[in-house]
């Protein structure tokens, strides 16, 4: 088929039809492949009907920074299947550093603030998981308790390589591998999640006001967590949020 990033929309029409162990998109019959040219088959017609959206909303010319769940199953399929275990190792070492076990010693008003917030969370992790996760002030490196750390690796290694490469943008972005726990297991909405991530960020903004462009990457970065979050959702055909 024609390059499915050419400049211009070549086709007229988009479905999305079954396949033998999903869904696929095709772009006037002709299925969408992915850079590498794998079928782009989908898990969930949800998903499918997704990434059709996307394919449908292209106009004249092909701008594939407005399709992210094309390149989220695109990564699926082409980088995250051939070395899934060393993807999910590497989102599970999260859990060694994770973002919510390092906390402020001065001021003491924030340090407060992280305990109220990212308290209930690593509580919520116990409870849910089995896994106590230790914090410590400062920036040195806090030892975790081993079956802690191989209990919520458990938990990334179960899922599949679409619902990963979802996973890898919600850890990566917030800098929590509990984060992204609790989003994808409803604890947390992902506009939540997001605004949790960024607590420090948002204790400095009120103390001396904002940057501009660090607010715009912020906002870049939100946009593709909450993303993230949708698309790992529509891997199971819940629905997103």
């Amino acid at each position: 088929m024609s390059n499915p990033w050419a400049i211009k929309r070549f086709w007229t029409t988009v479905s999305v039809v079954s396949a033998e162990t999903g869904f696929t998109v095709t772009l006037d019959d002709k299925p969408v492949r992915t850079p590498a040219k794998a079928p782009l088959i989908i898990p969930t017609r949800s998903l499918a009907q997704f990434i059709a959206a996307e394919w449908e909303a292209q106009t004249s010319k092909v701008d594939p920074r407005t399709m992210p769940a094309t390149r989220s199953a695109n990564s699926a399929i082409d980088k995250v299947i051939p070395q899934k275990d060393d993807v999910a190792a590497m989102l599970a070492s999260y859990g060694g550093s994770d973002l919510l076990c390092y906390r402020a010693e001065n001021p003491t008003a924030l340090a407060a603030r992280q305990s109220a917030a990212w308290d209930p969370l690593l509580d919520w992790t116990h409870a849910r998981y089995g896994a106590r996760l230790a914090t410590g002030p400062g920036v040195m490196p806090v030892p975790q308790d081993a079956t802690a750390l191989e209990l919520l690796a458990a938990e990334v290694t179960r899922q599949d390589a679409f619902q990963l490469a979802a996973f890898h943008d919600l850890v990566a972005l917030s800098g929590s591998l509990i984060l992204a726990l609790a989003v994808i297991e409803g604890a947390r909405s992902p506009s939540e999640a997001w605004d949790l991530s960024r607590l420090d960020e948002t204790w400095q903004e009120e103390q001396w006001g904002n940057d501009e462009e660090a607010t715009e990457a912020a906002a870049i970065k939100r946009a593709a967590f909450l993303h993230a979050a949708r698309f790992h959702a529509l891997t199971t055909q819940a629905i997103a949020p």
